[in-house]
């Protein structure tokens, strides 16, 4: 698979991190899962930012996986609300790794499009409050 050479978004990310030994395969390639997991996790800060609340996921609209992510990259995943409706706030997330300290390249490992649903303290749909 051929690395496509990317930049980083001139912006904060929700998340940052690397991987571990423990979220790899036999080859040393992170697992899908834990990947969308830091995905869900990072659309959730933003989600919960516009909701001014908690938020519950209730749809991954699109997930694709560009280049594998291995153990030791530095991996930032950056969010931004797309769409919001009466309850639901659909949030993009974009992933980049960072690899090979001595000589960084940025790539582009993964897109994804979560929609979340804004709840309230009973885990009930609540409207949303108006954007500032």
């Amino acid at each position: 698979m051929t690395e496509h050479i990317a930049q980083l978004p001139n912006a904060q990310p929700a998340l940052r991190v690397m991987p571990m030994p423990a979220d790899a395969n036999q080859y040393g390639d992170i697992f899908g899962g834990w990947i969308m997991s830091q995905v869900d996790i990072a659309g959730a800060t933003v989600a919960m930012r516009r909701a001014r609340g908690r938020v519950a996921t209730v749809s991954v609209n699109s997930f694709v996986f560009n280049q594998p992510v291995s153990v030791g990259d530095v991996v930032s995943f950056f969010a931004e609300v797309v769409e919001t409706g009466r309850t639901s706030i659909k949030v993009s997330v974009e992933v980049y790794a960072v690899r090979h300290p001595a000589q960084p390249i940025t790539v582009k490992v993964t897109a994804a499009t979560l929609t979340y649903v804004a709840i309230n303290q009973q885990g009930l749909k609540r409207e949303l409050t108006s954007a500032e």
